[in-house]
């Protein structure tokens, strides 16, 4: 016998109704009250376990099964996904080599290259669940990006650091290497692990429980780190500011974000995915895991706190136009 429904916490539904406005509300509170990146980096992995846990549990393990018996749109998002970086990068790395900065532009591009190259963000499983998509789907691409993550991005760091100047690609590539694989196994892939073998196992009546608390402490835990990213750029950049290199993180990242979530929405059309499919293509497309590209710009680059504002700007933007996807996928289906 299946089990039935499992109710979810009152106030949840509201939360990712209202998600834009919070995700707001966490980046002018990063502005007003910026938390040093140093006092929050070591608390980042634990929410982005949250996160991970919660989408594990929320998932439905049957339909897992599915996804091996039409991997169609479990493949073509991957696909897109991973070719994006190498489509977008040496586009933006061209036009902000013809720009005034110092150093060509690489400081930016470096960000925007270990932004696009990161895995599906774990975060991306609030957004489709919010705009009733095709959760396994999106699960099964955040987890696969991240399991070959160890691999894809050295490699893609790797092919595109000659858009570099020597002083960032050397770093960039050991980084990338080093810190990559560690990230993944206990940010995303253990936890969410766990959280499918918890729902697997855990009778009933504790799992109606645990479902009533997990998914709201995620939505939070999503909103902090959300607001602890952005503190780590924004405080550097209150007591030093260049708004030259503001203007131009705000418009690399908004034609980059544009560009990522323009091709995952191409992918779906071309492939005719239904409408749960092809939002959650689009969503891996143009949702990369910041949180992680934050903690790979901090490790490479320590002395460079600027860098981060690419990161940043492309976090804040990747939530706008997430909220656009799911709104326009629940107004088609209403």
């Amino acid at each position: 016998m299946s089990r039935p429904a499992l109710t979810r916490a009152p106030y949840a539904p509201a939360v990712r109704r209202h998600l834009s406005r919070y995700v707001a509300v966490a980046y002018a509170a990063a502005v007003l009250a910026p938390l040093p990146h140093a006092v929050a980096a070591p608390f980042l992995p634990y929410l982005l376990a949250l996160i991970m846990f919660s989408a594990g549990l929320q998932v439905p393990v049957r339909e897992l099964a599915r996804l091996l018996r039409a991997p169609r749109a479990l493949a073509a998002g991957l696909a897109v996904h991973l070719t994006a970086p190498l489509l977008i990068v040496p586009a933006v790395a061209w036009a902000l080599h013809r720009s005034s900065d110092a150093d060509g532009g690489s400081g930016v591009t470096a960000a925007v290259l270990l932004t696009v190259a990161m895995p599906v963000a774990a975060g991306a499983t609030v957004w489709t669940g919010r705009g009733n998509g095709d959760q396994p789907t999106m699960v099964g691409l955040v987890l696969l990006s991240t399991l070959l993550s160890p691999l894809t991005v050295p490699l893609t760091v790797a092919a595109l650091a000659p858009l570099l100047s020597d002083a960032y690609a050397g770093t960039l590539t050991a980084v990338a290497h080093d810190t990559g694989s560690g990230l993944a196994l206990t940010g995303v892939l253990l936890p969410c692990a766990a959280g499918v073998a918890v729902r697997l196992l855990l009778p009933e009546r504790p799992l109606t429980r645990v479902r009533g608390v997990v998914p709201p402490a995620a939505l939070a835990g999503s909103l902090v780190l959300t607001y602890a990213n952005a503190g780590g750029a924004i405080g550097p950049f209150l007591a030093h500011p260049r708004f030259l290199l503001l203007g131009a993180s705000l418009g690399v990242a908004a034609a980059v974000c544009a560009l990522s979530f323009a091709l995952g929405r191409l992918t779906a059309r071309v492939l005719r995915l239904d409408r749960p499919a092809g939002a959650s293509v689009t969503l891996a497309c143009g949702m990369n895991n910041s949180s992680a590209s934050a903690v790979l710009v901090s490790a490479a680059l320590p002395d460079r706190p600027h860098v981060l504002l690419p990161v940043l700007a492309y976090g804040m933007l990747q939530k706008l136009a997430a909220n656009q996807v799911v709104t326009r996928a629940m107004n088609s289906s209403s």
